[in-house]
């Protein structure tokens, strides 16, 4: 069989073959009527982080303090899993809810911001009947209609890109969603090439300097990575299928110059876990024998691979990458949020749904050095909490020495409650707290061709109940935000985002 074979065959079976037969839980009490009345119950200060908004946000002006300084003029736009229960059913788990999409246009001393659901095909299926159809990434319905096609899973609720003219809405298993970014309007699924439709497209592309866009996507079944390079324009250059054993839950990657590099927690899938109806998150098991393996893959020759283990660990981000010539050949520095295991996507980003505070282990920024001709790799964790690593767009897969990330967990809220700009080789680090009732997001490096540049994000207060966007000088973050604008509502707290310059 050859690739382009092996890429039909994929779409075909798509996320369908992920799913356990139909009525592999009949009979069974509906566990997430339970879910939601707990959540109704619970007297979380939080609790408007994780609730679910009836209906699109109309376009609204945001009380603004300060003056944003004129290169963040332009779009914030970020989106995040926003529709959590229907019809009396919840959702287990944070990652499960339909995505809503939100654009900030930021210009001086005023601000508006406007929110819309995406509208998926499992969003606008469900909604017309007021129910739950389909399972979603860590809940498993009781009873749901067999899956016909790839995407009919697809939440669009993790990252959004602009390429080409148009807003990518991603998620993990399935399509990109095209949006409009003026309106937010959904277009439809974004198919690159026919044998591509409904074939993974993750939610962290990563853009070279030159423009050239590389992404990747997981197929767990079959075991397979998806690797994508797209022009500039959001022209398809290449996509292929790569097999790797053991294949893990892989959330972001890498690039290099040269290189793209795969950090491959533990935490691998069963096959047979799904075929006796978990849900897809509950059938990956944790397995620390295999260690953290880096997969480096040569950017022009796919074939020309390498692996190298590091201490077992999870992750979700990573910063960013780089080369380094030496005299044994080349090592690969890169920056990455290392957790010891994988309890908090099973515990801590589950409990919220029911309005409960579990806390797992404290997620560290870690540097890795990948020594490519001694086959070694090695790794310091420096004694920083973090999360949402970001950092300057202009130095994607180039030598950097700073990374903008969230910081500071505490003990009344899920999440973080600062931000903290450090310095990747020497770990020092500075930072910003919003204090104990804030719930901090991902927050984004602006370029200024005249200054260090700014950092801008949001946060949720949740004693106001309202989500503010900050902007802060990104070589002064302890100074405070100098313009903050603030919504006369708070927003379900969100994942990733994207910024466009005017």
């Amino acid at each position: 069989m050859n690739r382009r074979e092996l890429l039909c065959r994929l779409a075909a079976v798509g996320t369908a073959s992920l799913l356990p037969t139909l009525g592999a839980h009949a009979g069974e009490a509906d566990p997430s009527e339970s879910w939601q009345a707990q959540f109704d119950a619970s007297t979380a200060p939080w609790k408007p982080a994780f609730a679910t908004p009836p209906g699109d946000l109309p376009l609204t002006a945001a009380k603004v303090r300060g003056r944003f300084p004129d290169a963040v003029a332009g779009t914030l736009f970020r989106i995040g899993p926003a529709g959590h229960d229907l019809g009396g059913q919840r959702y287990r788990h944070w990652f499960d809810g339909d995505g809503m999409a939100h654009r900030f246009m930021i210009e001086g001393t005023a601000v508006h911001h406007q929110g819309r659901y995406v509208e998926t095909a499992k969003r606008t299926a469900e909604v017309r009947v007021g129910r739950r159809l389909t399972e979603g990434f860590g809940t498993v319905f009781p009873s749901f209609a067999p899956v016909s096609a790839p995407d009919q899973m697809n939440t669009a609720n993790i990252s959004v890109q602009p390429l080409g003219g148009e807003l990518l809405a991603l998620w993990e298993g399935g399509s990109a969603t095209r949006l409009d970014m003026r309106s937010l309007e959904s277009r439809g699924l974004k198919t690159w090439r026919p044998d591509l439709a409904g074939v993974p497209f993750s939610a962290h592309p990563k853009v070279d300097p030159d423009g050239t866009v590389w992404n990747f996507g997981v197929s767990s079944r079959n075991s397979l990575l998806v690797i994508y390079e797209i022009a500039p324009d959001g022209a398809l250059r290449r996509a292929d299928a790569l097999p790797v054993a053991d294949l893990p839950m892989i959330h972001d990657f890498a690039v290099t110059t040269r290189f793209l590099v795969f950090l491959m927690p533990p935490f691998v899938f069963d096959a047979k876990r799904k075929e006796a109806g978990a849900s897809f998150l509950d059938a990956h098991v944790w397995r620390p024998e295999l260690g953290m393996r880096a997969l480096i893959v040569d950017k022009k020759d796919w074939k020309r691979q390498q692996m190298l283990t590091l201490p077992p660990g999870f992750l979700f981000h990573l910063g960013n990458a780089w080369e380094e010539e030496r005299a044994g050949g080349t090592v690969i520095h890169v920056d990455y949020v290392r957790s010891a295991d994988a309890s908090s996507i099973l515990g801590s980003t589950r409990e919220v749904m029911r309005g409960r505070l579990v806390r797992g282990p404290a997620p560290r920024l870690t540097l890795a050095s990948l020594d490519l001709g001694a086959g070694k790799a090695t790794q310091v964790a420096w004694p920083v909490d973090a999360e949402f690593p970001r950092m300057d767009p202009r130095l994607v897969g180039l030598r950097h020495r700073h990374v903008f990330h969230a910081t500071q967990l505490l003990g009344a809220t899920p999440l973080w409650g600062a931000i903290a700009r450090t310095d990747i080789e020497s770990g020092a680090s500075q930072r910003y707290s919003y204090g104990g009732q804030s719930l901090v997001e991902e927050h984004l490096f602006v370029p200024d061709g005249k200054g260090p540049g700014w950092v801008v994000g949001t946060v949720i207060d949740t004693v106001q109940k309202k989500t503010v966007l900050s902007c802060f000088a990104a070589d002064a973050l302890a100074d405070g935000p100098v313009a903050q604008a603030t919504l006369p509502y708070a927003l379900p707290l969100g994942l990733h985002g994207s910024f466009i310059a005017a």
